[in-house]
């Protein structure tokens, strides 16, 4: 007899994967088996690794890691022709990767900051339609912002996700904006009228500001940073009170501030995925010297600050053979 046809669902699993053995659904378990593959937050695995760790057939580990990919779960790495873990997966499971060292020293240099502006400053990574914050500092005094670590806001409404949004290809851009749009309307209307303001704001300064639209209490500045690990934008944004800060003042006074800060989280970003970076040995990178950040004068951190690099697509191909 010939080989049986297997017929594929929407997202390029096989209808046999689907079948359950009781109550378990066989799909599900193998791609929990293929996420605990990535046991360290460095690991980088290809498919035929993937495949003798899990002892799954190379075809089965292919279609999910194409679809773990398409979900975020997953990052492609084109370099390594490999896999690691991707922003929506770490967005699900910060108190996992509360203990790193980097992001402890990610969380001193926000709230370096957010001891000199009453304001949240958040580091965040996109998980779909959202942004979600894998760390944050406020001050004291702060009234009216009450952000924590895990906490999702939409794209649509905040200067986080209208940074990460101007920060994509134009076709990726405009093609999750259609996404929003189908699930959330009024959201994909309010990114798709500013779009080109946003990417234009990003080219030529250097970060995003939203007023009003998260809630008219609340205005907020954002700049986008790539991050190899992810393979995506991650954002650091500045959330204030709109009643002590306009858009012209967070202009003037906060956005120096927001892009000293995005260049010394950037270079500690970078380094950290490229290995270059020991968190267990290494001195962290020069904290953000108060005395030296002006809003009407350029600093030696903000003229080391490099501007968001390229635009990249988020959905490169995953390298399936």
């Amino acid at each position: 007899m010939g080989r049986r046809s297997e017929r594929l669902s929407k997202n390029g699993i096989l209808a046999s994967d689907l079948a359950g053995d009781g109550d378990v659904i066989q799909v599900v378990s193998r791609a929990f088996d293929i996420l605990r593959c990535f046991e360290g937050h460095d690991a980088r695995l290809g498919n035929l690794e993937i495949s003798n760790r899990c002892g799954l057939p190379r075809s089965t580990v292919s279609r999910l890691t194409h679809t773990l990919t398409r979900m975020g779960r997953l990052a492609y790495l084109p370099a390594d022709q490999k896999y690691r873990i991707g922003p929506s997966a770490v967005a699900m499971s910060t108190s996992m990767t509360r203990g790193l060292q980097l992001r402890n020293l990610i969380r001193l240099r926000l709230q370096e900051v957010a001891d000199q502006i009453p304001g949240t400053i958040g580091f965040l990574v996109p998980d779909r339609f959202h942004m979600v914050y894998l760390e944050y500092a406020r001050a004291d005094h702060a009234l009216g912002l009450h952000s924590t670590t895990g906490s999702r806001i939409a794209m649509g409404r905040t200067a986080a996700g209208h940074a990460y949004t101007a920060a994509l290809d134009d076709n990726v851009g405009d093609a999750l904006i259609n996404d929003i749009a189908r699930e959330v309307p009024e959201d994909g209307r309010v990114l798709r009228s500013r779009i080109e303001a946003n990417r234009q704001s990003l080219r030529e300064n250097g970060y995003v500001t939203a007023t009003g639209l998260f809630t008219p209490h609340i205005n907020g500045i954002a700049t986008p940073m790539w991050s190899p690990q992810y393979q995506t934008y991650v954002v650091v944004t500045i959330g204030l009170l709109s009643s002590m800060y306009d858009e012209k003042r967070m202009q003037d006074e906060v956005a120096p501030l927001l892009l000293a800060l995005s260049g010394t989280i950037g270079q500690m970003v970078t380094n950290a995925d490229n290995g270059l970076y020991n968190a267990a040995t290494d001195a962290p990178p020069p904290s953000i010297n108060k005395k030296t950040i002006k809003a009407e004068a350029t600093n030696e951190l903000e003229a080391g600050t490099r501007l968001p690099l390229p635009a990249r697509s988020v959905r490169a191909g995953d390298g399936r053979r």
